[in-house]
């Protein structure tokens, strides 16, 4: 015999709902693919834009460590391009606007980046 029968199914639909939540968030939430970005004027990247979103957060890592302990200032992009391994010569070169390109996409996909502790944050026109 089942005890408290009521307040059992209760405590199951609620648990199915908390479950099942970020699925529903996802079904019905933002659109994480529309973020209002102004792309950069300059076509050229160092990478292909597939690779540049989904990976530029690993690469600036990567430079990091490259740059900072390895002291290697070269980067060999896979068209075998070279390029300066620096976020504020290299990357804000194109994307000078900080608050239309950076601040959104990363606005509208909840990271938040800790790049800024060390660099400046760029100022459009100057």
């Amino acid at each position: 015999m089942l005890y408290n029968k009521k307040a059992v199914y209760l405590g199951i639909v609620i648990l199915v709902v908390l479950l099942t939540a970020p699925f529903w968030a996802g079904l019905f939430g933002q659109n994480y693919t529309k973020t209002g970005v102004t792309k950069p004027n300059e076509e050229a990247c160092i990478e292909n834009v597939e690779f540049m979103r989904a990976q530029h957060m690993r690469l600036l890592n990567e430079w990091r460590d490259e740059a900072l302990r390895n002291e290697n200032r070269t980067y060999i992009a896979k068209d075998g391009k070279k390029w300066e391994i620096s976020l504020q010569n290299t990357c804000m070169r194109c994307h000078k606007n900080y608050d239309d390109f950076c601040a959104k996409c990363h606005l509208s996909n909840s990271v938040s980046p800790y790049c800024w502790t060390c660099h400046i944050i760029p100022v459009e026109g100057k």
